[in-house]
């Protein structure tokens, strides 16, 4: 079949639906990409507490983030399509992200090291960035005698807004808040957001991206990340970008991935199956 013929295929932004504003920009980005491509595309709510496996493991997937590292130990089935490029200065117009180490605003904090001994969050156990990429990060502060370096470890907390509120109501010290869910919760939540701050960050990984089921019509594929890759150079669409908190999509290829089971590998490796 044709990339505009074919059967609908589903579309959705579970992971980055962070925020009612943000839920919205996502809607209107998928719009844009049907006219724009001329894929049919069903747009899903998939919202919270519905299990992101459940999303993941569809065949009419056309377009829905999935974290890389779920992704590579699912086998690397999907089809990588297009990642955002986040616009804030920590991607320096890369597809890349971190994750954050975020603390209350009015919190006595100014390093990372500071909240050692208090307690600490993450969202769950196979999530790049709420716990693999913070627990690779903390290993430089493990000492020989393997202490932990928190008195209490808080958790699941399971999404990027939890998190936060958790940060913000003082019911955790200190949390990893995926660094482009951060950025679309500090627009589209200021309130909420303006009451945490940032103390550290990991290094940058590639981003999820939006990935097709592995049986999905390479044609359409390749049209839809073609459209995406052009939403950065459409002046139309300038409001958009500043909603998504984003510069555009770029490409990227499902290998770069690889580094987030690199990095569990090493903690694992040391033993370190707890986060801290």
């Amino acid at each position: 079949m044709s990339a505009g013929t074919h059967r609908p295929l589903i579309a959705n932004a579970r992971m980055y639906s962070v925020a009612p504003g943000a839920v919205a920009a996502w809607k209107r980005l998928f719009q844009w990409l049907e006219r724009r491509s001329g894929v049919a595309l069903t747009v899903i709510d998939h919202a919270f507490p519905a299990p992101l496996d459940a999303l993941w493991s569809r065949d009419d997937l056309a377009c829905t983030f999935m974290c890389g590292w779920p992704y590579m130990r699912a086998g690397a089935r999907h089809l990588v399509v297009a990642a955002p490029v986040p616009s804030a200065p920590y991607a320096k117009g890369r597809p890349v992200y971190c994750s954050h180490f975020v603390v209350r605003a009015d919190a006595p904090f100014e390093k990372l090291e500071d909240t050692f001994g208090h307690r600490f969050a993450y969202t769950i156990p196979d999530s790049h960035s709420g716990y693999n990429a913070p627990r690779h990060h903390l290993l430089k502060y493990r000492g020989r005698d393997d202490k932990p370096l928190y008195r209490e470890i808080v958790g699941p907390l399971m999404t990027p807004r939890l998190m936060l509120e958790a940060i913000a109501e003082g019911r955790t010290d200190v949390g990893p808040l995926d660094s482009f869910a951060y950025d679309l919760l500090c627009r589209h939540m200021p309130d909420l957001a303006g009451r945490t701050r940032v103390i550290a960050s990991t290094e940058t990984v590639p981003i999820p991206a939006f990935m097709a089921a592995r049986g999905a019509e390479p044609a359409v594929v390749e049209r839809l990340a073609e459209t995406l890759c052009a939403l950065g150079a459409d002046p139309a669409q300038a409001d958009l970008r500043a909603d998504l908190c984003v510069l555009g999509f770029a490409r990227i290829a499902g290998a770069d991935y690889r580094v987030t089971e690199a990095w569990a590998r090493e903690a694992e490796t040391l033993g370190l199956e707890r986060i801290a």
